[in-house]
C-alpha cells in the first residue's frame, strides 16, 4: 500500500505530468516493491514508469520542472516509454519488464502491459549477467565496510534488496513461480536451490529493526556466508547455462 504521503505527492506529480504532457501523456505506473507493499523489510524506491504517445527532446525539457520537485522529494526519475517501444523492448529488458508486469499499480491512464506479450529469449543471460555484475560489486564495497559494523550491515541490506529483485528471474529460470514480494522471492530461492537461509534472516532481521550484529567479527562472519550464498546463486545460473549448452 502506498503510504498517505507518498501518495499526496504521486497525486501532485500526476496533476503535473497531464499538465506538461496533455494527451501525449498515456499512462503513470508505480511498479517494483512499491507496488508490492514490502517496503517494511528491504529498503524500496517510489519507481515510476511513463509511458507517452511519442518521446522527443522537447517533450523530455517540458518534464524537468515537475521531475525536479519528485527528486526534491527523495525519489528517483522515472523511465520513460513510448507506447509501442513497451511493445518492442519486452525481449530486451526480460527482468525489468517482469518486475514492472508482476507488481504494478496504474496511477493514470490505460495499463501499458495489458497487451505485452513477456519474452524470455534472453531471460538467462541477463539473469547471470546482472548477478555476476552485483557479485563484483558487493565484493569491491566490502573494502571499505569491513572495519564497520554499521557499514557492512547497510551494504547486506541494500545489497539484498538488489539481488532479491534479480531472484525473481532464478525463479523463473528454474520453473517456479515468483512471488511478488523481495523478502518471499528470496525465502523461495534459497529453498528451490537449497541454500542456507540463516544469513538472509539474519538480515532480515536488523533491516526490520532487530539487533545490529555485536562486534565486526560477527558482522564479517556474517559477511561471509551472506556472499557464499550470493556465489552459489550465480553457480545455480552458470550451470543451466552449461547443461543448455546454447552459452546463452
Amino acid at each position: 500500500m502506498v503510504k498517505a504521503a507518498v501518495q499526496e505527492a504521486l497525486n501532485g506529480l500526476i496533476e503535473d505530468l497531464r499538465a506538461t504532457h496533455g494527451e501525449n501523456l498515456a499512462s503513470v505506473v508505480l511498479y517494483g516493491s512499491a507496488a508490492a507493499g514490502d517496503h517494511d523489510e528491504l529498503r524500496s524506491d517510489y519507481n515510476l514508469l511513463i509511458a507517452l504517445n511519442r518521446i522527443t527532446p522537447e517533450d523530455l525539457r517540458q518534464a524537468q520542472a515537475p521531475m525536479r520537485e519528485w527528486q526534491r522529494l527523495g525519489h528517483p526519475l522515472p523511465v520513460y516509454f513510448t507506447v509501442e517501444e513497451l511493445s518492442d523492448a519486452a525481449d530486451v529488458f526480460p527482468i525489468e519488464f517482469h518486475q514492472m508486469a508482476n507488481a504494478r499499480i496504474v496511477l493514470y491512464g490505460h495499463d501499458p502491459f495489458e497487451f505485452v506479450k513477456l519474452s524470455d529469449i534472453h531471460l538467462r543471460h541477463q539473469t547471470e549477467y546482472e548477478l555476476r555484475s552485483k557479485l563484483i560489486q558487493l565484493r569491491r564495497l566490502y573494502i571499505p565496510a569491513s572495519v564497520s559494523i554499521n557499514k557492512l550491515c547497510d551494504l547486506m541490506s541494500d545489497s539484498l534488496s538488489s539481488f532479491a529483485a534479480l531472484f525473481r528471474a532464478v525463479l523463473l529460470l528454474h520453473g517456479h513461480e515468483a512471488p511478488v514480494a523481495k523478502p518471499d522471492c528470496v525465502r523461495v530461492t534459497a529453498k528451490v536451490l537449497k541454500l542456507d537461509p540463516a544469513p538472509f534472516e539474519r538480515i532480515f532481521e536488523f533491516r526490520a529493526g532487530g539487533s545490529f550484529p555485536s562486534s565486526e567479527k560477527e558482522a564479517n562472519d556474517l559477511f561471509g556466508r551472506y556472499m557464499l550464498q550470493i556465489e552459489q546463486v550465480v553457480e545455480a545460473i552458470d550451470e543451466l547455462t552449461r547443461n543448455d549448452g546454447s552459452g546463452s
